[in-house]
């Protein structure tokens, strides 16, 4: 059983990391501690811990190598290095999820995917996290989910480094014989 202590550190590493990536850059302007705290609070809580667990979260970012810190005059600059780029969107893709709307706006959103033999453990995370998202198989490269999901798709094919000739996808107005899908997503 892990420990509260390391499954708390692992949600501040990973929550700095995310917000690192969607921000870019993280400037400290005059590299007062006071800015600091303003800016992490949020991922940190404002109780009289939330200093040392900051402290803490941000050494071992950059012990381990995913963020690198320098200074640029006054001001302190922290970004991600190349590994905690990839850290990020590992964390990214597992938060993934889809919207579902109430209304049902008669468009089924189609994923075909024929990525090659040699990349067969992308080709198998790429069809795991399609069932994991909600997506309903007509075959074995063929999935389908009735709700929109063009940028969600794009993002997870980037992450897994496919070419988009190997996913594609596809919007369409009408499936023959759509019943079994219309029960499948309670439509």
């Amino acid at each position: 059983m892990k420990s509260v202590r390391k499954i708390k550190a692992k949600h501040y590493t990973q929550q700095v990391l995310l917000y690192l990536l969607a921000a870019g850059i993280l400037t400290l302007a005059g590299g007062g501690p006071a800015v600091g705290w303003k800016v992490t609070k949020k991922i940190f809580g404002t109780n009289k811990r939330s200093k040392k667990k900051r402290t803490d979260t941000f050494q071992y970012l950059r012990r381990s190598g995913l963020i690198e810190w320098r200074r640029e005059g006054h001001d302190i600059v922290i970004a991600l290095t190349e590994e905690g780029r990839k850290r990020a969107g590992k964390y990214q893709i597992d938060e993934l999820a889809l919207e579902r709307p109430r209304k049902w706006d008669n468009r089924w959103r189609i994923v075909v995917f024929d990525i090659p033999n040699s990349s067969t453990l992308v080709r198998n995370v790429f069809r795991r996290k399609l069932k994991e998202l909600g997506f309903y198989a007509l075959q074995k490269s063929i999935w389908v989910y009735p709700h929109k999901c063009e940028e969600e798709i794009a993002l997870l094919r980037d992450f897994l480094g496919a070419d988009p000739s190997q996913i594609r996808f596809i919007e369409a107005g009408k499936i023959e014989r759509d019943k079994v899908l219309r029960k499948y997503f309670s439509l």
